[in-house]
């Protein structure tokens, strides 16, 4: 036998004193593990009118068509977040220019936030997560092959020129 604390970590549910929900909680020191939604920067990546999509290389949808996208990192901006996953899934360097909206996915505790930015240069290449990039005209964009609702969304705002919305996906997935 020993006196020492076991270090189970987090593993009984109760709501925390001044909470108004059950969270998971270690019973040694107190500690609570807050379960947070998660965060996706991406951009509509234009040149020359032309819109920059990426052919996904991972799931989920894999094979489908989006904007550069992908979950925030620590200390990250999402400006810079954005900025970050078009050189990762399309070799480019962006100007992000504004902020399309906020499209939010209760559901999957997920929450978007999109940019829009200018291509630096014309060149674009596949990254890892990317089977192929493509710069595409208004009419010639994929949209039959669309990995997410939310791309659709961003694309029809960056179009109409809208300003900044906070937009909720539907209750079920389409």
């Amino acid at each position: 036998m020993t006196d020492a604390p076991s270090k189970s970590g987090p593993s009984i549910w109760t709501v925390p004193d001044g909470d108004d929900r059950r969270r998971l909680t270690c019973p040694d020191c107190g500690f609570i593990s807050y379960d947070n939604p998660k965060i996706i920067a991406a951009v509509v990546a234009t040149w020359e009118g032309r819109y920059l999509m990426c052919r996904r290389a991972i799931n989920p949808r894999k094979g489908f068509w989006t904007v550069p996208a992908g979950f925030l990192e620590l200390n990250e901006t999402t400006a810079a977040g954005a900025a970050r996953e078009a050189w990762e899934e399309a070799r480019v360097s962006v100007e992000v220019t504004g902020l399309i909206g906020i499209y939010e996915i209760p559901r999957i505790s997920q929450l978007y936030v999109i940019h829009s930015g200018r291509m630096t240069t014309p060149d674009h290449a596949p990254g890892p997560e990317s089977e192929e990039t493509r710069l595409v005209a208004w009419d010639d964009l994929p949209w039959d092959d669309l990995a997410f609702p939310s791309i659709r969304w961003s694309l029809e705002r960056h179009r109409a020129g809208l300003p900044p919305a906070v937009t909720a996906a539907p209750e079920k997935a389409p």
